[in-house]
């Protein structure tokens, strides 16, 4: 009886702990897109606003925090992967096929630059600026309201070309994508 209790006990416990784990702070996402036929993917945590609308980008702001800024992880944990099955350019920026990490640079923040970083499967703050495949400037909109929690979305445009865009408070990115 006094096992039983016991083994009982550590159940309690242990589902009271699983229970108060709850959700992610920055739940996993992913974004993908099929264009002429090939596969373009995108992994990331989703970070939300939570109350900071204008506390995120701005000098002082949450971003700013990170070891690596200007360059931000565009998400939050590990860094943002890209995973291509076809060559790519993206915007002006020739792209092999294969896996990358994607970086943002918003030392501006109103006008920020894609990275695309050879190194993969690291944290999203062991940034390595020596691994950059290239950088390319995002066309910048805002976007209606508040964006609670960071979105990245492909669109096709036809043919062999289309748009990522990712999105966060108050700031819309885009870059045009070409699939070779």
């Amino acid at each position: 009886m006094k096992r039983l209790l016991v083994c009982t006990g550590l159940l309690i416990v242990a589902a009271t702990l699983s229970a108060q784990q709850g959700l992610p702070k920055s739940p996993a996402a992913t974004a993908s897109a099929t264009i002429a036929g090939k596969t373009i993917t995108i992994d990331y945590a989703s970070p939300g606003v939570k109350g900071r609308a204008g506390q995120i980008f701005n000098k002082g702001g949450l971003i700013s925090k990170d070891p690596t800024y200007p360059v931000w992880r565009a998400g939050a944990n590990g860094a943002t992967k890209l995973h291509a099955d076809a060559d790519l350019t993206v915007g002006g920026l020739k792209v092999p096929k294969g896996d990358y990490s994607l970086y943002v640079d918003v030392a501006d923040p109103d006008n920020w630059v894609l990275i695309v970083n050879k190194q993969t499967g690291q944290w999203g703050t062991k940034y390595d600026k020596a691994q950059d495949l290239g950088r390319v400037k995002m066309t910048m909109s805002k976007p209606l309201v508040t964006v609670e929690n960071l979105t990245y979305a492909f669109a096709a445009l036809g043919g062999t070309t289309g748009k990522l865009t990712l999105e966060w408070e108050n700031h819309s990115a885009s870059v045009l994508i070409a699939v070779h």
